[in-house]
């Protein structure tokens, strides 16, 4: 996942989050969705769109690790 210079807007995510919804964890889905309830930093809500983008279209392998990514970054910004 290459660095993006456009800043994603909370909304931004959401939408994202909803686009792979059926392709996530439905515990890992819940835990996201509860993260965007509150409001973020920019550069946390840019790292959160790029684990989901694209993430329907990752190999089982890339997408663990995307998940591994996205708890830590929950866990490291509650």
């Amino acid at each position: 996942m290459g660095q993006c210079s456009i800043d994603h807007s909370q909304e931004d995510v959401i939408q994202k989050l909803e686009s792979q919804r059926d392709f996530l964890s439905a515990a890992l889905y819940e835990e996201v969705q509860l993260y965007l309830k509150n409001e973020h930093v920019q550069e946390a809500l840019n790292e959160l769109f790029h684990i989901l983008k694209k993430y329907d279209l990752a190999s089982k392998e890339e997408q663990e690790e995307r998940n591994q990514k996205l708890v830590y970054l929950i866990n490291s910004n509650k």
